[in-house]
């Protein structure tokens, strides 16, 4: 009999879905109206496959009693419960590595975005004002300017080799120094966005980065900064970034995740200085399908008696 699993969102592309609906006998609760009576018809489900977004709470976790293990969609693992679910014995996979170069891509389409006016030259010439005889507004060239990263992991090293080919000088700031990385250390983030042109946000959310970048940190990027934010919306707090933003005390931001997505501040919507994607960063068709498979292979690998192949950190819980 095929072990049963509980899907709490559709994963693409197709053949993602058709590999789980080959192996398990699943419980799709996107498809369910009652959430409760799903989870409750789901008793016997050994596995969860979640999202990064999604997760899964201490509750969620509580309501499926015969849980073993839990396949992420994604490298985010602030909206899962991780105590509750090693207090369980639980394993958890994720799917770090197959989307750091799509996710890095975006950052630097996020950038080249915003600082070369692409949505507002979109618009510009949509609504008619080109031919209309106006000017667009200059540009700048991200040439030569220095990025720093608040978080240094495998996608901010991939964003600054990357941007490497424009000549910028990187730097970045972690709790700690990192050995053998090509960009300076900065244990101060305000200082490190006041040297700053453009400040990349690609560390983990959670309690410990929650609001990390406030009104000082905005504040020291300066009227010229560029803020571009392909992390966690958790990690800037929103309210500021919006009045350093009507302020003018913030030059530009790029977002392509929010708060509270997907309801996104009116006051962000129509501001001509902000770029605003919805949470692709991830999302091309070969990305998506790579951590599909890693996902099916976690599950597989636990099924089958192996370790997993990407473990979820557990160390310190």
């Amino acid at each position: 009999m095929k072990p049963e699993i509980v899907v709490l969102s559709r994963l693409g592309p197709p053949e993602v879905m058709e590999a789980l609906e080959a192996s398990y006998q699943l419980h799709c609760l996107w498809e369910a109206s009652d959430w409760r009576a799903a989870l409750m018809a789901a008793s016997s489900a050994r596995g969860l496959v979640t999202t990064g977004s999604l997760g899964a709470d201490a509750a969620l976790i509580d309501a499926l009693p015969a849980l073993e293990v839990i396949s992420i969609n994604g490298v985010g693992l602030d909206a899962v419960d991780l105590p509750a679910a090693k207090a369980r014995g639980i394993a958890i996979g994720y799917t770090p590595g197959v989307l750091t170069e799509g996710v890095a891509d975006m950052a630097v389409a996020l950038i080249l975005a915003a600082s070369r006016k692409l949505v507002q030259g979109d618009r510009f010439v949509r609504d008619g004002t080109w031919a209309g005889g106006e000017k667009l507004a200059l540009g700048w060239s991200i040439r030569g300017k220095v990025v720093g990263f608040l978080g240094f992991g495998r996608i901010g090293r991939e964003v600054a080799r990357l941007l490497s080919v424009f000549g910028i000088s990187a730097l970045y700031h972690e709790p700690e120094a990192l050995e053998g990385v090509a960009a300076d250390y900065c244990s101060d983030l305000a200082a490190m966005a006041e040297a700053s042109d453009v400040v990349v946000v690609c560390c983990a959310g959670g309690a410990a980065t929650r609001n990390l970048v406030d009104a000082s940190v905005l504040k020291a990027l300066g009227s010229k900064g560029l803020l571009v934010n392909i992390a966690r919306g958790s990690v800037v707090c929103e309210p500021d970034l919006i009045a350093a933003l009507q302020a003018g005390h913030l030059g530009g931001a790029a977002l392509d995740v929010f708060a509270d997505e997907p309801q996104i501040p009116a006051a962000l919507q129509v501001m001509e200085n902000v770029v605003l994607t919805p949470h692709i960063a991830s999302g091309t068709a070969e990305t998506r399908l790579a951590m599909g498979r890693l996902v099916v292979e976690n599950l597989a690998a636990y099924f089958s008696g192996k370790p997993l192949l990407t473990p979820a950190p557990m160390d310190g819980l």
